[in-house]
């Protein structure tokens, strides 16, 4: 059996004037956007940086680069569940699952449960076992003054 951990990390700029952000394929009514290549979904974006990086096959940018016109605007499900083939491939399924979103804004509580809804199905595993944990920078740096939005990830991976 192989047991691996990888740790994933993604940030965004919010500019405006938006009306909404996604966040763990969930659409979240805000008053700014993301400014990224594809949907800007940091939450899938660490996931799947942390997947890659258990299997020891580097980061998002060089599996689903932005430079590539195919993937612009595109949904960042669609690339997690390309991560999870390439995954399975290699004999790997999920453990469990960690992730710290940290935004002063909007209040991220109130659209946890519902991000594990939608992420549990293409992880193939229970929701009870994906963790998702709302923080904010205190009013520090960029994430404190409202102009970006991170997220960190870590997940176990497992091999029989």
């Amino acid at each position: 059996m192989k047991i691996r951990i990888g740790l994933g990390y993604d940030k965004h700029k919010l500019v405006n004037p938006g009306e909404f952000i996604i966040i763990g394929n969930v659409k979240i009514p805000y008053n700014k956007k993301f400014e990224a290549h594809s949907d800007g979904d940091v939450l899938i974006h660490s996931i799947i940086d942390a997947i890659l990086g258990a299997m020891g096959k580097r980061d998002i940018g060089v599996h689903f680069p932005d430079t590539d016109s195919k993937y612009k605007n595109i949904d960042s499900l669609i690339l997690l569940k390309e991560t999870i083939k390439l995954m399975k491939k290699e004999d790997f399924f999920i453990e469990n699952l960690d992730c710290v979103l940290v935004a002063e804004e909007p209040k991220i509580n109130p659209y946890i449960e519902m991000m594990k809804e939608k992420l549990s199905p293409v992880l193939e595993i229970d929701k009870s076992l994906i963790s998702i944990k709302a923080k904010t920078d205190e009013g520090l740096g960029d994430v404190g003054e409202k102009r970006a939005i991170k997220a960190f990830s870590i997940v176990l991976l497992k091999s029989e």
